[in-house]
């Protein structure tokens, strides 16, 4: 499994779901293009997981964790996308 800043990319997922690492194009700057393929779709891989979890329905403060994830990630996704159109990586 590729590493990134000497993490695992589950691991670098994770802090990204949890708000202690930010995606910006500085942040991605160092990522070699297999590398930034394969977190980008580590990324959607996460996300189908926390969509397939039971979904907490009575309480508040899980669904809005859960979703909080889920925008941070898509967030990710996005900007993700953005820097591999810029540098011409094929992300597919």
């Amino acid at each position: 499994m590729p590493s990134a800043r000497g993490k695992s990319l589950q691991a670098l997922i994770r802090d990204v779901a949890e708000g202690y690492v930010a995606v910006n194009p500085l942040f991605l700057k160092s990522f070699e293009p297999e590398v930034l393929k394969e977190f980008y779709h580590e990324i959607s891989k996460v996300q189908n997981d926390i969509r397939l979890e039971r979904f907490p329905t009575n309480d508040t403060n899980a669904i809005r964790l859960r979703n909080v994830k889920l925008q941070r990630l898509y967030s990710a996704t996005v900007i993700i996308r953005n820097f591999a159109r810029e540098r011409r990586v094929a992300l597919v």
